[in-house]
């Protein structure tokens, strides 16, 4: 399973009490093919950088799923055809530090101490006067 973060732009036609309900309908499409949901965060009505669809705000959602690539291909799918929603967009996300970082205290250490940095070499002569007879 992999990590996802969606960020989903609603209509603001839509009466923002039955965000929760909408964003559900689209939930199942994870759950259904054996995904988990970590975190829905609805931020309410936004302005717009720029106009979609001759709007200017819109009603933002953030979901955190852990699920297969087909299964969010799907849920982006069904998010498309969806009139109320303005804008989607699928972000895989990254392992976080602190679990590259458990990882790398459970890998062996097989990494060596660095060297010591090289010494300068000595000049072989020390540069000879110049005697020129005027």
């Amino acid at each position: 399973m992999r990590h996802y973060e969606v960020m989903i732009i609603l209509d603001p036609t839509v009466d923002e009490r039955t965000v929760p309900k909408s964003l559900e309908n689209f939930l199942k499409v994870i759950r259904s093919g054996g995904g988990s949901v970590e975190r829905v965060d609805v931020w309410g009505r936004r302005r717009l950088a720029y106009e979609i669809n001759k709007q200017h705000e819109g009603i933002y959602a953030v979901l955190d799923v852990n699920s297969e690539p087909d299964v969010v291909a799907e849920l982006d799918r069904q998010l498309t055809l969806n009139e109320s929603v303005l804008r989607t967009k699928v972000l895989r996300r990254e392992t976080t530090r602190a679990t590259k970082a458990a990882a790398k205290s459970t890998a062996p250490a097989t990494a060596k101490a660095p060297a010591k940095p090289a010494a300068k070499p000595a000049s072989a002569k020390p540069a000879a006067k110049s005697t020129v007879k005027a």
